[in-house]
């Protein structure tokens, strides 16, 4: 795969780290306005009680428009307790949690500030315990389309929109006989289940469909 297009996301789904791991380069948009109801504040797990969606809470801009490399999180609520403990009950059971508990904690003790940079600090965690390193630059102006050689991503990747990824080969999930396979959730579902095997994962996956 030659040139990627991503948006920035929270603990992004499957699909857009098979992405990151195929691409040649892979630009993160960062000059983009901020949209609502998306990945990039938003993640799902595989929980006890099925699909869990976990959103930050960010705070409201003053403007009707606001780029998403603005936005802050919101410093109200207790979501980030909220979020760590539903991710120990999903996961403390799967194989490699314990092996990775410690790398992701920190960021739900800290204080965060800013949307963007939260996410990337976990992205750049995720491909680190992954060990893949991919060729990532990030935008310094917007632009609507890309050349037809690029594979613009950046609103395809979406919870209401059908995976990029045909199929998904099962994996083992700690709820899977209660739920059956739980495709494209959390990054955080492949590694604590398959650990660094994730690339054997990742190499075994279809190519991916055309963005619609």
């Amino acid at each position: 795969m030659g040139l990627l297009v991503l948006s920035t996301a929270y603990l992004a789904p499957v699909e857009y780290y098979i992405h990151l791991y195929r691409a040649d380069q892979v630009i993160i948009e960062k000059q983009e306005n901020y949209t609502k109801q998306t990945y990039r504040n938003r993640c799902v797990i595989a929980s006890a009680n099925g699909l869990q969606t976990l959103s930050i809470p960010i705070e409201k801009p003053d403007l009707l428009k606001c780029l998403t490399r603005d936005i802050r999180i919101s410093g109200h609520g207790n979501w980030q307790h909220l979020h760590w403990n539903a991710i120990v009950l999903a996961y403390q059971s799967s194989p490699f949690f314990e092996y990775y508990a410690d790398n992701f904690r920190p960021f739900y003790e800290q204080k965060p500030g800013f949307l963007w940079d939260f996410n990337e600090q976990l992205r750049e965690l995720v491909c680190r315990l992954l060990d893949i390193s991919p060729s990532v630059s990030y935008t310094d102006e917007y632009f609507s389309a890309y050349p037809s050689d690029a594979l613009d991503l950046r609103e395809t990747i979406h919870p209401k929109k059908e995976p990029t990824i045909s199929t998904f080969k099962p994996y083992y999930q700690v709820f899977e006989q209660k739920y059956g396979f739980q495709a494209n959730v959390s990054i955080l579902d492949l590694l604590c289940n398959m650990g660094t095997e994730a690339i054997l994962y990742f190499n075994s996956s279809p190519r991916p469909n055309p963005p619609r």
